[in-house]
This record gives C-alpha cells, structure tokens and sequence, in this order.
C-alpha cells in the first residue's frame, strides 16, 4: 500500500497534462501521510453550460482522508489508502464513495515496499518516459474544530 509519493512539481506539466489550473501552492514534492499535496476533481460548476467554468480544478489537501466525524487531523496518518474492495463498507470513505467524490492525485513516482532481500526496501515506481501519472482516488472537504475547510484525499488501492 502506497504511503509515499512524489507530486508534481512543474506546474506547466500539471496543467498540460491534467487540464487543470494549479492551485498556487502544490504542497510538498515527498508527500507522507497529513502532508499537504495537489489533487484534481471535477469542478463544482462543470454542469452549468458556462464556457468559462474549467472541467477540472486542482485544488491543496491534505494526503489522508478527514471524513465529516473527524475530531482532527491526526486520522490523515490512517486514512490514506482506501482499499477497492472495501471502501463502501468503511466508515472513513464509505460518504465519499456514495457521494463520488472522485478525483486523481498527480504523481511523478510513488514507493513500494520490495522485500526480495527481506527487509523493506523502497523502490521507486514511475513511468519510463517520466510523464506524470494520475492515481484514483476520493477526496472529503472537512469542517475543523476552529471552522476552517479543509481537503483531503486518499489513494485508492487494490
């Protein structure tokens, strides 16, 4: 399960591949776990036939799904995978599975575990020809104890 992964950077890069705007600050380039980071969702006016409205917005969470019940932010540490199989069931994703809050999470490489020599040994996965990859995954906006708005996202993993 993908706990590490490396954002996009350049910001012409996102938004030619993507067909997003970035958001003024793409977060950290080595995103853990309650790190801040870039993800892209369908944007919340697409449907309105306005021309001007963009299909796609990149928007700053944070990596790890705050879920509407969330008493902090600590749960990021938990919430940043969501299994395919089992996301309708859980309570941190199952609101925003029903609700299809999908959305991609751009990255340049993630890390995996190889444990050939039998220990954890992080091996670095990314496309040969280095073009950015768009992971799945489902975003949540939750409300924090002092009234602040804050995404999040988590990776959908199998």
């Amino acid at each position: 399960m993908c706990s590490h992964y490396e954002g996009v950077r350049e910001r012409d890069k996102l938004s030619r591949h993507f067909r997003a705007e970035p958001p003024p600050d793409l977060g950290k380039h080595d995103v853990w776990p309650g790190y801040a980071a870039c993800f892209i969702r369908r944007h919340a006016h697409a449907d309105v036939g306005d021309d001007a409205v963009p299909e796609r917005e990149a928007l700053p969470g944070l990596f790890g799904l705050l879920p509407h019940w969330a008493k902090d932010s600590k749960l990021t540490k938990s919430t940043y995978n969501a299994r395919s199989e089992t996301v309708m069931e859980k309570p941190s994703f199952r609101d925003a599975w029903r609700r299809a809050q999908h959305c991609i999470i751009p990255a340049a490489a993630f890390y995996e575990p190889d444990w050939r020599s039998g220990h954890a040994v992080p091996t670095r996965i990314s496309l040969a020809d280095q073009a950015p990859m768009g992971l799945a995954g489902l975003w949540s906006a939750w409300r924090s104890p002092q009234g602040e708005t804050v995404m999040s996202f988590t990776m959908l993993t199998i």
